[in-house]
């Protein structure tokens, strides 16, 4: 009684907040304040995830294996990928040009929705659950097909990237795409969005000439860098077959145990992706204003914490990657291992991908819930001349779907259930690569103690940072 209560004065709360603030197309304003009674949640979450450590080390890590290598034939389907990609291609197209001609609202424009909201929120938990829509949807691959066979051009490309490299070129773009989303004063603007993504199509087109379409979206277009990673734990996988595609069914995350060891700056990558989404909700919270001299209640607007959020979201990746290495680190010297710290963390750190769709799911699902309807509207009209293209553009939307009781209630349920099944099955995937670097059962459970004690406090700060008090 007392938390349904708590979730109903929440969701007055809530209401009234949303009546009086203006709206924002971003994708990381939460919709609602949560006032659930937190403790309990956390303890338990905590305790099962290390359960399921205690449980998978009583497993033989080879029946898991066997397990996860099972496959489930899915038929066989034409590789349309040009075709799709053109109309990706051509849908882009639109949208920038709605950036510049349509509504100045974030709210009825479909650029900022479709970014934000479609593409990078839903998008990405598409393709976690799924596997590699990106290799369809890819708006450069048509067009650069396009124009090496206008060239017939023999080589696919004429510049090489220094082996050296690695994938610090994505590592450095997906940081200046996280800057501009979490830290920039206007990320939603429509025609400045527009400059930015015509601005990088293009750029990546460029690249993709000079480097090889292959190589620069594996090391340097970082959507397409940080989609392949994702797409691992979905649950189709395809594989090339003259000119169609097999497909086949397998369990989430299966397809991790085969992936390659990754260089320093993939991990580094990888744990970046985590660190933004992260420190996008820590960013928001009480603790983090109140201890840099700020107001929640009266908070100075983007500009005036351009220069504490910069440095919020460098300390939030410093801390993350030492933490992480650490652990790993003293995981391989708790069984003696000699392995250097590169190959072992570049093969553990796959192990965070269910954890990152975790907090991706939790971190943005009131936003999906409710910019998602808007999209649906801006869609229908989107240069705002009184179009209804898809009968959508009068929709009424629903704001309220993630406000009152049972809202809150609800919706704090799915992203805590969420979060503890992402830790889950991190450590279940962690078990498993770590009895690719030590054969013995007993070493492999024994050098992932310390990576699961940190997922214990992960899981305790997502917790965390879903209940606590925040502006904004």
């Amino acid at each position: 009684m007392a938390g349904r209560a708590l979730a109903a004065a929440g969701g007055f709360l809530a209401a009234s907040l949303w009546s009086c603030l203006p709206a924002f197309a971003h994708a990381s304003d939460r919709g609602h304040v949560l006032l659930l009674p937190t403790g309990h949640y956390i303890a338990g979450a905590a305790f099962a995830v290390a359960a399921s450590f205690l449980v998978l080390a009583l497993l033989p890590p080879q029946h898991l294996v066997s397990l996860w290598r099972r496959r489930l034939p899915f038929g066989a389907i034409p590789d349309l990928r040009q075709a799709f990609s053109l109309i990706s291609f051509a849908l882009f197209a639109v949208f920038i040009a709605a950036g510049f001609t349509g509504s100045r609202d974030p709210l009825s424009n479909p650029l900022p929705l479709t970014i934000w909201t479609l593409l990078w929120v839903g998008f990405t938990l598409a393709q976690g659950l799924f596997g590699n829509l990106w290799y369809w949807l890819n708006p450069w691959y048509g067009p650069y097909r396009l124009i090496r066979r206008a060239y017939a051009a023999a080589s696919d490309s004429p510049l090489q990237l220094p082996a050296w490299l690695g994938y610090w070129p994505a590592f450095i773009l997906f940081f200046g795409f996280a800057w501009f989303e979490l830290i920039d004063p206007a990320p939603d603007d429509p025609a400045r969005l527009a400059i930015a993504a015509g601005a990088y199509w293009l750029f990546s087109l460029i690249a993709m000439l000079a480097f090889g379409f292959e190589r620069w979206s594996r090391q340097g277009e970082f959507l397409s860098t940080f989609f392949a990673m994702i797409g691992r734990f979905g649950i189709v996988e395809g594989k090339q077959d003259g000119k169609r595609l097999r497909l086949t069914l397998c369990w989430p995350g299966a397809k991790l145990y085969e992936a390659e060891t990754l260089p320093p700056s993939g991990a580094l990558f990888l744990l970046l992706t985590l660190a933004s989404v992260s420190f996008d909700g820590f960013s928001k919270t009480f603790f983090w204003l109140g201890r840099n001299g700020i107001n929640p209640l009266e908070l100075p607007g983007r500009t005036a914490l351009v220069a504490t959020n910069g440095v919020g979201l460098v300390a939030m990746f410093v801390l993350l990657a030492a933490v992480a290495l650490s652990a790993v680190l003293i995981g391989e010297r708790l069984v003696g291992s000699t392995l250097p710290l590169r190959r072992a963390a570049g093969l553990m750190v796959w192990s965070i991908v269910p954890i990152a769709l975790a907090y991706h799911f939790s971190h943005y699902l009131t936003s999906l819930l409710v910019n998602g309807q808007y999209a649906l509207v801006a869609l229908s009209d989107p240069f705002a001349r009184g179009w209804n293209l898809f009968g959508t553009a009068h929709m009424p939307v629903e704001a309220g779907i993630a406000m009152g009781a049972h809202s809150a209630w609800l919706i704090w349920n799915l992203q805590a259930a969420a979060i503890v099944a992402g830790h889950v099955l991190a450590v279940l995937v962690a078990h498993v690569l770590a009895w690719r670097l030590h054969p013995s059962a007993a070493g492999a459970s024994l050098s992932q103690l310390p990576l699961t004690m940190l997922m214990i406090g992960y899981t305790v700060f997502g917790l965390w940072l879903l209940s606590t008090a925040t502006a904004g």
